[in-house]
């Protein structure tokens, strides 16, 4: 990129540095966006140009630390932008110096298209709607030609086709039909398929089947109560109100976008892109700060479908790097998206313009009763010597939506140091119109009449960037459950009952590239070797646990496997190097997947050392959906989990100094004779079901007849 000097107003006005934020991840403001564009602006003088991405170029690793642990300077604020320019192919790329308002950074970029935006897709219903060739196939299906109007369509990135490359800005759209404005038009698709050039606002192609299926004249399937009244008569009546409530406010501090809870201190960032970012994660063991995890992230995902009918196989969403979970998402409300006592985040775009977007309440903070901790009790007095410890978690959380989809994200800290990640999918299922009498074949499900759901996945990408125990160097390793290798009768094995967790360091990213392997529960340690638990003799760990792993199923050598090298393996860990963040690489709509590019090129030759030294690790993780009428109109939430969880890190269980809802010593029951904890002030549970002569409590224990 070429050094440029500091860049003047066209109009000869001073610009002055906008107010830096107090933590150097934190993301840009409004004034700090609209310093970007207004800069950019002046550079490109009476150009038309459009703005697709402004967002925080986040400091070094190295710079942030020594700031951060070392005293040194306050990193430079800079930020990154992605700008088209009319009549000019590709796109311009570049960074902005905040402090001086200087451009430090530009360099044009042909071959590639940016991300689309929810300011991109907006306008291209209109575009198809007025469109003759549009307007003829609408015909063709049995749409009146005066019923345009009741056309919507969801756009989507083309993925790649070698029609047309990556030389035009296209969209697929996906057409549907809708009797009124309040239906779900996904029960009425439509069977063709045009192709929008939406930077020059126009159709450019339609892509027709060979088999031409009619509009359904079905009842639109619709989910709203006044539908659902409609159908069935009522809305059930049975469910009474679950309130939450914190009497004496919330445990946690927020300072700006640094969160502190139960030891637990990390930093929140927003991205047009991944969206939630955790950052400089770290865990105060009593007194003495431990850093864990650098950075984490969801850096990319891909939901393919497995239809190989043309032109189905170009579905194939790269969600985060064509649209952005930043850019999709939702303003969470109270006691819909999230319920409790609540600390939102707002999250700051650019549009086309240049002029700042706000998103509010893109970020949820809250804490929710987690369950059980920890419990015991002893069986020799009855139960009545026992402790039982309620857990806390708290819940940073967004919903985006991708077109038909919706994506809850829930991080969740948990009071013993674990941090579990939870997505759960709703949304509505893509749909493909059905002819009568049609069968839906391997390839998807009937879900309502002339309605076919197509088999899908939606895969993720979790992007871990460990720190355990400082800066000596991690390594991973996979642990699997393993018989002892010595046979029944031998004298290591007299019995054959052994088995051992068996621990694969990996010394080179070839070793890393592995898969979940359900009959040995296969984990993966992340490590710091030079830190060893002074009971166990073992390295100081955070397991990644997960389970719900499918392999892609599309073949090697695909469209779909190509665009997505990362997708093919569970586990891949490479050195880190600055830059290594998206996994299908900086720029992916429109990619054909061909070339060394993200994780293909951060793999290599294999031969790269991970052992011991700075890494990353990338995770491949979520579901396999084939489709049920269950699904149908609106689906309910689909989960998915994973943890991270402490191993040999702390001394001991790190909660036992969490307050107890109870706990009696075997001495204190013995002097109390008979125990019932007083139930007294609960003046609802006993009353559950109406018996007012129980002793209902959840942490009641008896010694009666003792």
């Amino acid at each position: 990129m070429e050094r440029l000097g500091q860049i003047a107003s066209q109009a000869g006005e001073s610009i002055s540095p906008p107010p830096r934020p107090a933590h150097p991840l934190d993301p840009l403001s409004p004034l700090e966006i609209k310093a970007v564009t207004n800069l950019v602006k002046s550079k490109y003088g009476s150009s038309r140009i459009a703005f697709n991405t402004v967002t925080l170029r986040e400091p070094a690793k190295t710079i942030y630390i020594e700031w951060k642990e070392q005293n040194g300077p306050l990193p430079p604020r800079l930020a990154y932008f992605v700008i088209l320019q009319e009549n000019v192919d590709g796109i311009q790329e570049g960074v902005v110096d905040l402090g001086s308002l200087v451009v430090v950074e530009l360099r044009k970029t042909t071959g590639v298209q940016p991300s689309l935006t929810v300011e991109d897709m907006q306008s291209t219903q209109d575009i198809i709607r007025a469109d003759p060739s549009v307007i003829e196939q609408c015909v063709i299906s049995g749409v009146p030609k005066d019923q345009m109007h009741k056309i919507y369509c969801d756009p989507w990135a083309i993925g790649y086709d070698e029609r047309w490359g990556a030389a035009k800005r296209l969209q697929q759209t996906l057409v549907y039909y809708r009797s009124n404005e309040d239906d779900s038009h996904y029960s009425h698709p439509l069977d063709f398929c045009p192709i929008v050039d939406f930077e020059n606002k126009k159709v450019i192609y339609i892509d027709i089947p060979n088999r031409r299926r009619p509009l359904s004249k079905y009842p639109h399937a619709n989910f709203y109560p006044k539908n659902v009244i409609a159908k069935y008569g009522s809305m059930r009546t049975d469910a009474k109100p679950i309130n939450i409530t914190q009497p004496e406010g919330v445990s946690f501090k927020v300072d700006g976008n640094v969160l502190e809870w139960s030891n637990f201190k990390f930093h929140i960032g927003f991205n047009y892109r991944e969206g939630i970012i955790l950052s400089d994660i770290s865990y105060n063991d009593h007194g003495k700060v431990r850093p864990i995890f650098h950075r984490l992230s969801l850096s990319e995902m891909i939901v393919p479908y497995g239809s190989p009918d043309f032109p189905h196989h170009r579905k194939h969403a790269l969600d985060i790097g064509e649209y952005g979970a930043g850019y999709m998402a939702n303003s969470l409300s109270l006691g819909c998206d999230c319920k409790g006592v609540i600390h939102y985040l707002n999250a700051h775009f650019s549009d086309r313009e240049g002029d700042p977007i706000t998103i509010k309440n893109a970020i949820c903070i809250h804490e929710e009763d987690d369950g059980l901790l920890f419990k015991h009790s002893d069986f020799r007095d009855s139960f009545a010597t026992s402790i039982v410890t309620r857990s806390t978690k708290l819940v940073v959380s967004q919903i985006f939506t991708a077109s038909n989809y919706e994506y809850c994200i829930y991080w969740n800290f948990i009071q013993d140091g674990t941090i579990k990640l939870d997505i759960r999918l709703t949304g509505i299922l893509n749909t493909y119109v059905l002819a009568d009498g049609e069968d839906a074949g391997p390839w998807g499900t009937r879900v309502y009449p002339n309605v076919n759901a197509h088999n899908h996945q939606h895969l993720f990408a979790l992007r871990i960037h460990p720190r355990l125990d400082g800066d000596q160097g991690n390594s991973v390793a996979a642990i699997d459950a393993s018989p002892s290798p010595y046979p029944l009768s031998s004298p290591e094995n007299m019995y054959g009952n052994g088995f051992y967790a068996k621990k694969t360091t990996f010394k080179t990213v070839a070793d890393s590239l592995t898969n979940y392997e359900s009959s040995t529960g296969r984990s993966w340690d992340i490590f710091n070797p030079s830190v060893i638990h002074p009971y166990s003799g073992k390295p100081s760990s955070y397991k990644l646990v997960s389970t719900m792993c499918p392999p892609l199923l599309a073949k090697p050598g695909s469209l779909v496997s190509k665009r997505a090298p990362w997708a093919s393996q569970t586990v891949q860990v490479v050195q880190y190097k600055e830059g290594r963040i998206y996994p299908s690489g900086d720029h992916v709509c429109q990619w054909s997947g061909d070339g060394m590019v993200g994780m293909r090129d951060w793999i290599g030759d294999g031969t790269d050392n991970i052992e011991n030294t700075d890494i990353l690790l990338y995770h491949t993780f979520g579901i396999s959906h084939f489709p049920a009428p269950e699904d149908f109109p609106v689906m309910p939430v689909e989960p998915i989990s994973l943890l991270l969880r402490p191993r040999n890190f702390f001394l001991e269980n790190p909660t036992l100094d969490i307050v107890p809802s109870h706990a009696m010593t075997t001495s204190e029951a013995r002097n109390s004779g008979s125990i019932e904890v007083d139930s007294s002030h609960d003046k609802t549970s006993r009353l559950a079901f109406n018996d007012i002569s129980s002793k209902a409590s959840c942490c009641s224990t008896s010694t009666s007849g003792k």
